[in-house]
C-alpha cells in the first residue's frame, strides 16, 4: 500500500475531491482526520471516516474553519494527539462564487482569499512545525488551474490559486532541507459539488467540455490518486511543483 501507516490531515473531506482523498488514503493504509466545515457537514464526514475504517481506529472527524488560527492549531494538536504524530496534510478546503470584479463585494473576497489561501498557510504552518521535528513530511496543497489560467468572474479564486502557487514554491524551498515536501496539485473540471452550477446546467457543461481535450469532467477519484502518488515515497523526488490533473483543458485546445 502506498501509505500504510502514514499520519495524514485532510481539510474540507467531508464531500468532494477531499472525500475522496481521504477515502483512497485509507485504502492506502493511512489513518485520517477528515476535517469539515459546518454543523450539516458533520454526518457525511462521519461517513467518510465509516468507509476508512469502521471501527473509528484509523480515522476521525474534526470540525474547523481553516481560516480561523486556534481552531487550526486545536485541529493539527489532535491529529498529533490521537495518531502520534503527522506525516501528511493535504490543503483541500476551498470556496468559490462567481462575481464580476467591479462588484465583489470586500467580504467576499476576504472570505476566499481567507479560506484558499490564508487557511492553508495556517494548516502547513502547524502541521510543518511536528514535520519539521520529525524531519519527514508532506503537504500537498490543493490548487487549481486557475493558478495560471484566468477564469473572469472569480478574481477573488484566481487570485488565492495564484498565491498558493508561489507560496507552495517558497514553503519547498525552505523546508526541503528539513526533510519535508511541499507540492501542488492542479485539477481543472471536476465533477464536484462546487461545479454543480455547470453540471446541473447542459449548455454550459457542454460548452466546458469542449474546453478539455479529454471531451469530460474529471473524477474526484482521479485526483485522489494523483495525491496519494504525491504523498507517497513514489512522490519521494518531487516537490517545489505543480502537477496539473485536468484532461488536456491547460493547452488551449480551441486556441488558433
Amino acid at each position: 500500500m502506498l501509505l500504510d501507516g502514514r499520519r495524514t490531515l485532510i481539510t474540507g473531506a467531508s464531500s468532494g475531491i477531499g472525500k475522496a482523498t481521504a477515502i483512497r488514503f485509507g485504502a492506502e493504509g493511512a489513518s485520517v482526520c477528515v476535517n469539515y466545515y459546518a454543523d450539516p457537514e458533520k454526518p457525511d464526514a462521519d461517513a467518510v471516516c465509516a468507509a476508512i475504517d469502521p471501527s473509528g481506529k484509523r480515522a476521525f472527524a474534526f470540525q474547523a474553519d481553516v481560516g480561523d488560527e486556534q481552531q487550526v492549531t486545536a485541529m493539527v494538536a489532535a491529529v498529533v494527539e490521537r495518531f502520534g504524530g503527522i506525516d501528511v496534510l493535504v490543503n483541500n478546503a476551498g470556496i468559490e462564487k462567481q462575481v464580476a470584479t467591479l462588484e465583489m463585494p470586500l467580504d467576499l473576497w476576504n472570505a476566499v482569499l481567507r479560506t484558499n489561501l490564508t487557511g492553508a498557510f495556517l494548516c502547513l504552518r502547524e502541521a510543518g512545525k511536528h514535520m519539521a521535528a520529525a524531519k519527514s513530511g508532506v503537504i500537498v496543497n490543493m490548487s487549481s488551474v486557475h493558478e495560471f489560467i484566468p477564469w473572469p468572474g472569480f478574481a477573488h479564486y484566481c487570485a488565492s490559486k495564484g498565491g498558493l502557487k508561489l507560496l507552495t514554491q517558497t514553503v519547498a524551498r525552505e523546508l526541503a532541507p528539513l526533510g519535508i515536501r511541499c507540492v501542488n496539485v492542479a485539477p481543472g473540471a471536476i465533477a464536484t459539488p462546487i461545479n454543480t452550477f455547470v453540471l446541473d446546467d447542459p449548455e454550459a457543461k457542454h460548452t466546458v467540455e469542449e474546453e478539455i481535450p479529454l471531451g469530460r469532467f474529471g473524477q474526484p477519484e482521479e485526483i485522489a490518486g494523483a495525491v496519494a502518488w504525491l504523498a507517497s515515497d513514489q512522490g519521494d523526488y518531487v516537490t517545489g511543483t505543480t502537477l496539473v490533473v485536468d484532461g488536456g483543458m491547460s493547452t488551449y485546445p480551441k486556441f488558433i
